[in-house]
């Protein structure tokens, strides 16, 4: 395997706080790896040149992980193709806009809409 850019990292992010979760949980999130800038954003010139290994795991208790790649769309939005057919399955507003750094809270939109809040818990290199 071809050597990874060192801006390339590991981002852990844990369900945070919200109905039904009131401490949150942290058996319910994603990792992700992709190119983070200094200001810890996606770097999307480093996206547009290693897209195709910047891998999503979606996991939650008691249910089957799922495993895709971070997507780019129109208008600068980002999504996550969990069918490996370039289209988004999964909503991921603004997270060009994102701050990915131990506890910043991102925003992601579920496959119904729902926007769920989550808290970056891990950013490592890779």
């Amino acid at each position: 395997m071809k050597k990874l850019p060192r801006e390339f990292r590991h981002i852990r992010l844990e369900l945070a706080r919200e109905p039904g979760f009131p401490a949150g949980d942290p058996g319910h999130g994603y990792d992700i790896v992709a190119p983070l800038n200094d200001e810890g954003k996606i770097d999307s010139e480093l996206f547009l040149r290693h897209g195709n290994v910047c891998r999503v795991r979606w996991f939650a208790s008691g249910k089957k992980d799922r495993v895709g790649r971070l997507v780019r769309g129109p208008g600068g939005r980002w999504g996550i193709d969990y069918d490996a057919d370039g289209v988004s399955d999964e909503e991921a507003f603004r997270l060009g806009d994102e701050v990915f750094a131990p506890g910043e809270y991102v925003s992601i939109g579920d496959e119904d809409g729902t926007m769920h809040t989550y808290n970056v818990i891990v950013v490592r290199e890779i």
